[in-house]
């Protein structure tokens, strides 16, 4: 009943009031985004959603497009600066989503949306976590964020798919506040955001004699 009904309820009113309430922030951050990187404040990336449908994530842009003499996008580590640093490490480049969860597109809780072209790359198992809708905060996220691998990080995403509960989400979103003020798992071990998926290895199946 909670995850059919009440949750859709749930990311309706809440992320509504959330909007209302940070509506400062939302300015201020809007306006140093506009001081510190230029325009636009925002980028919209096509993301997948429940079932894999597309959607447009709403985000504050923390890297500038600073490019190599080829016209390419220079690494992450070299487009993230400083501000944009701490706007992740705040989460508050994270803070237009409200809108996503208020249009349906997203939940308060749930597996994070991630890149399109990852959509093919998942094993039967990981492809699981699209059995709901994504969430500003997940089960992963509560649990190492960007410190643990993708395989540790799909195993959290269905497992929160397998035991949806008004508990589970309450848990999470508390423990969320946690992190957030620890800012920890911002980062992986490698990069300055995270490496790029490249498939799970199928493991070799034993054979019988």
């Amino acid at each position: 009943m909670y995850r059919k009904f009440f949750k859709r309820i749930f990311d309706i009113i809440f992320s509504l009031l959330a909007i209302i309430i940070l509506s400062p922030v939302l300015l201020i951050t809007a306006l140093l985004v506009r001081i510190k990187l230029g325009s636009p404040v925002l980028f919209r990336q096509q993301r997948p959603g429940y079932k894999g449908k597309i959607f447009g994530l709403y985000k504050f842009r923390s890297m500038t497009d600073e490019r190599d003499e080829n016209g390419e996008l220079k690494s992450d580590e070299v487009r993230l600066t400083s501000f944009g640093k701490k706007l992740r490490s705040t989460s508050l480049d994270e803070l237009p989503e409200f809108f996503n969860i208020l249009k349906g597109e997203m939940s308060f809780v749930g597996p994070r949306p991630l890149l399109v072209q990852y959509l093919p790359l998942y094993n039967e198992r990981q492809a699981r976590r699209h059995d709901c809708l994504p969430g500003l905060t997940g089960l992963a996220q509560v649990n190492g964020r960007n410190a643990l691998s993708w395989e540790e990080k799909f195993e959290y995403d269905v497992e929160y798919t397998e035991n949806i509960s008004f508990l589970l989400d309450m848990k999470i979103i508390f423990k969320t506040f946690g992190k957030v003020f620890a800012r920890e798992g911002i980062s992986s071990a490698n990069s300055a955001t995270m490496e790029f998926f490249t498939g799970t290895p199928e493991k070799d199946e034993e054979k019988n004699d």
